[in-house]
């Protein structure tokens, strides 16, 4: 039994040392080898690979993919006129080189990379945002920005053994205490822009009436004159056709004029008239009276 047992107890020990001896390399990681912590060679094909037992060899995995550092926090950073921007950055960057990794950052750890990395990319911001103004940040020179930090941060990425892939800017503002003055002076703006447009508005309304009157009354006036022409026109062909018909008969003028006189007076049943019946005014009732 003794003999069954160290067979098994021997082949089990076996069994576990040939599994430490292998290690399986991810496509998304680098493998690092040590040889009594000292490094031995870098695997950078995925697959299976053997390596010597512990304490003799031992991996550590390094992961290769494209990794992202946003800004770890915000700072006003002064322009050319010297305002205070505040600016949001980003940047893509990935292991190249894992030795060189190792050696520069005391380790593996992306996050001590990530540490030191951080205030160079916010130094490069600062010498590229210096040199120019608000609104070359804001808007014409962003992308050169962009481009300047990126070949500032070549030679210390090539220190550290990594690869700057992209730089982005996400985000620039003024500070909170500089934003309200700001806006309020915005707001002032454009609440006189918007009362300059009122007033001329106003006026313009006031000049389109006035000259609106202006036509109304000429047009007004015109059709008066053309109107008190046609009637008097017609005022003179009617005295004209009145004069002639009346020489004619002049007996026959005298009593319409007087029927006309009769119409203009009695208008009403209940008109009422104290004059003597000699006058000549019933003079018309008297002849057709006799007649």
């Amino acid at each position: 039994m003794n003999k069954i047992g160290f067979a098994i107890s021997s082949a089990l020990l076996l069994l576990a040392i040939g599994f430490s001896c292998l290690f399986v390399v991810d496509q998304r990681q680098f493998a690092v080898v040590y040889t009594l912590a000292e490094i031995k060679e870098v695997i950078t094909e995925p697959g299976l690979n053997f390596k010597l037992p512990p304490p003799l060899q031992s991996v550590t995995f390094i992961d290769n993919r494209i990794l992202t550092l946003d800004s770890p926090e915000t700072r006003a950073i002064q322009t050319a006129e010297k305002k205070n921007l505040v600016v949001d950055w980003l940047i893509k960057w990935r292991v190249k080189d894992a030795k060189q990794f190792i050696r520069n950052n005391n380790g593996a750890d992306l996050r001590t990379a990530e540490g030191r990395l951080g205030p160079l990319v916010q130094a490069a911001l600062n010498e590229e945002i210096t040199k120019r103004t608000v609104r070359d940040v804001l808007s014409t020179d962003r992308e050169k920005i962009v481009q300047g930090v990126k070949e500032r941060l070549q030679d210390d990425a090539k220190t550290f053994g990594i690869d700057i892939v992209d730089v982005r800017i996400k985000r620039v503002d003024f500070p909170a205490s500089v934003a309200d003055s700001v806006y309020s002076r915005m707001v002032s703006e454009r609440m006189q822009e918007a009362n300059r447009l009122r007033s001329t508005g106003a006026a313009d309304g006031e000049r389109i009436r006035a000259d609106a009157d202006k036509k109304r009354e000429i047009v007004l006036a015109t059709a008066y004159k053309e109107a008190q022409i046609a009637k008097g026109q017609g005022d003179a062909k009617a005295a004209a056709i009145f004069s002639d018909a009346f020489g004619r008969d002049p007996q026959f003028a005298n009593f319409y004029r007087s029927l006309e006189a009769y119409k203009t007076t009695f208008t009403k049943k209940s008109d009422v008239m104290v004059m003597d019946p000699s006058s000549d005014f019933f003079k018309a009732m008297k002849s057709s009276g006799k007649r």
